[in-house]
């Protein structure tokens, strides 16, 4: 079974906040939440998005030079 949420582990907050309103832009639904502790990352504010969209996150997001420190699923 596919997890249904994953994660956008960023260095910044700012990063997190570019993310979303690139993700919001097209259409996507996201959500700024705290980062999960299993996840470890330099900031502690993540994007949660649906699983089902991951291939395309990553493509938003590269194209726009986001920096990303990874994308993970949330199960």
């Amino acid at each position: 079974m596919l997890p249904v949420y994953g994660i956008v582990l960023v260095h910044t907050t700012s990063a997190a906040m570019r993310s979303e309103k690139v993700l919001l832009k097209a259409g996507l639904s996201v959500k700024l939440i705290p980062t999960p502790r299993q996840f470890s990352s330099d900031c502690g504010i993540a994007l949660r998005f649906p699983w089902e969209h991951v291939e395309l996150v990553k493509t938003l997001l590269t194209t726009a030079q986001v920096e990303v420190a990874g994308i993970q699923p949330l199960s």
